[in-house]
């Protein structure tokens, strides 16, 4: 019995290594699938809805199809709305930002010893360093990357929802052998994923409106595309809120000439996320599922390594998805109790 286990055990060792370096290595087909995954679970009760109303599947899914085209709509709409803000914005702005540039940089390149031309402005001598046609291509293909990520996420999507690749079949052939647990396993998975991005799009959003107001308000510039970096980003787990009130407390130092007005700025949109983020969305999240903040650390910086930004994004609703499974076996049910921080400091999240 203890050969067994040394066994099964040294035998984990092995193939865990290699799961990750696959998981790695075929990202580009693994972060569409799972993306694919969790918006598709989103969608099952609807489509289950319309099946029980006598509904086609083929109609069911041209439905889903729809809401998700509508959503692109909107989306494209909002950008464009934001780059037209952009460039018709005053080109005074660009002059103040240079000029604020000067205050910060000329003391550190005296402090270091910089010699610069004489008369020539700091960004067109900082950015003859940088190599743009390398940036330029780089940015294209991240461009690229992502329209090509964005396309076979929709694929792999309407393919789980036409059950060509069937969820629940595959954990109950595979994780969850009886097909009545797996049924419930798979049912509480669906409720708190479901769960996780309705409060995250609802606490996004109004993250998002707060930051857009609070530009209004202030008089900052730009304020539909903050109020959009700040809806978009929030969806990076714990380093997203953060990031978002960094760049537009760097923006508003530009935009802002008055001291106690550009400090109050900041208190004001750290107070929408530390509401909307440390406040309001644990309460919303609710009892569905706990996670300790050691938890959500390691795999925000394990999936974050792995995947880059959409690890960050898929982090936590992938940790949901494993506590819930290890919580189906005994030899398990010790690491699901730990990542739920029954004996540490829990976070809802």
């Amino acid at each position: 019995m203890n050969k067994r286990r040394t066994t099964n055990i040294l035998l984990l060792i092995i193939v865990l290594p290699v799961v990750f370096y696959i998981l790695k290595l075929l990202s580009f087909i693994f972060i569409p699938l799972t993306f694919a995954i969790f918006i598709s679970i989103v969608f099952y009760p609807l489509i289950r809805w319309l099946s029980k109303k006598k509904v086609p599947k083929l109609i069911s899914i041209l439905v889903v199809i729809l809401i998700i085209g509508l959503f692109f709509k909107l989306t494209s709409e909002l950008i464009q709305i934001s780059s037209k803000e952009i460039i018709n914005s005053d080109s005074n702005l660009f002059k103040k930002a240079e000029l604020k540039l000067e205050t910060l940089i000329i003391p550190v390149e005296d402090f270091f010893g910089i010699e610069r031309i004489e008369g020539k402005s700091i960004s067109l001598y900082y950015l003859q360093k940088i190599n743009l046609s390398k940036s330029f291509s780089s940015t294209l293909g991240s461009l690229g990357n992502i329209i090509t990520m964005t396309l076979m996420t929709f694929f792999f999507t309407i393919l789980l929802l036409a059950e060509s690749l069937n969820l629940h079949k595959v954990l109950n052939k595979t994780l969850i052998r009886q097909k009545f647990s797996s049924i419930k396993v798979f049912i509480r998975i669906e409720k708190n994923i479901i769960t996780f991005i309705k409060v995250k799009f609802i606490i996004s959003f109004f993250t998002g409106l707060g930051f857009t107001l609070a530009c209004y308000f202030f008089d900052v510039n730009f304020p539909i595309f903050w109020g959009l970096f700040a809806f978009v980003i929030n969806f990076v787990q714990m380093i997203g809120s953060v990031i978002s009130v960094v760049f537009l407390s760097l923006f508003a130092f530009v935009a802002i000439d008055v001291t106690s007005t550009f400090l109050f700025f900041i208190l004001v949109i750290t107070l929408v996320q530390v509401i909307m983020g440390a406040v309001l969305e644990p309460i919303f999240m609710g009892k569905s599922f706990s996670i300790n903040v050691i938890t959500i650390l390691v795999t925000l910086m394990f999936w974050g390594f792995l995947w880059g930004i959409p690890g960050l994004i898929l982090a936590i609703p992938i940790t949901v998805f494993i506590k819930i499974i290890f919580e189906q076996f005994s030899k398990t049910k010790v690491i699901a109790d730990l990542m739920s921080g029954s004996e540490l400091i829990p976070i809802k999240k």
